[in-house]
């Protein structure tokens, strides 16, 4: 079993070759398992150039106080807060709020239109939508950031 890590445009993809039989890998990208037909079979045979990676040496980092917690009663600049992210590339079909809306944990906050499904956006934060980063209409790739939650 031999497991590679890709990043495609931005997004990390974990991959995982379970077996190879003739042309067909049995392969598995971040938990999802895919039957990919090759165009020609891999020959096992084949030399493979090996690199030497050497691992990174540790690097000394100046301390850092940590920043104080914001006021309570100070409100939260446009576009900070928690990220609401796009788990899977897609179409808004539907934005469930506004910027200002006050928001539960579970609650719907937008449609995502992914391979001709319907696929509800829940938040995973409870508060109030700092910012909308995404029109309806407008394509997402996974990991984008959707709005924000403070």
């Amino acid at each position: 079993m031999n497991k590679y890590q890709y990043k495609v445009q931005g997004v990390d993809y974990d991959v995982e070759i379970e077996e190879v039989e003739g042309n067909v890998a049995k392969v598995n990208v971040n938990g999802i398992r895919f039957d990919v037909e090759l165009k020609q079979p891999i020959n096992p045979t084949s030399s493979l150039k090996k690199v030497h990676i050497e691992a990174p040496k540790p690097v000394a980092r100046p301390a850092v106080a940590p920043a104080a917690a914001p006021a309570a009663d100070k409100p939260m600049a446009a576009g900070t807060g928690s990220p609401v992210k796009a788990p899977l590339p897609g179409t808004v079909t539907e934005l469930k709020v506004n910027v200002g809306d006050t928001v539960k944990v579970g609650d719907i906050v937008m449609v995502l239109e992914a391979m001709k499904m319907q696929n509800n956006i829940e938040s995973e934060y409870e508060g109030t939508v700092t910012s909308i980063t995404v029109k309806q209409g407008e394509s997402v790739m996974e990991g984008a950031i959707l709005m924000t939650i403070g």
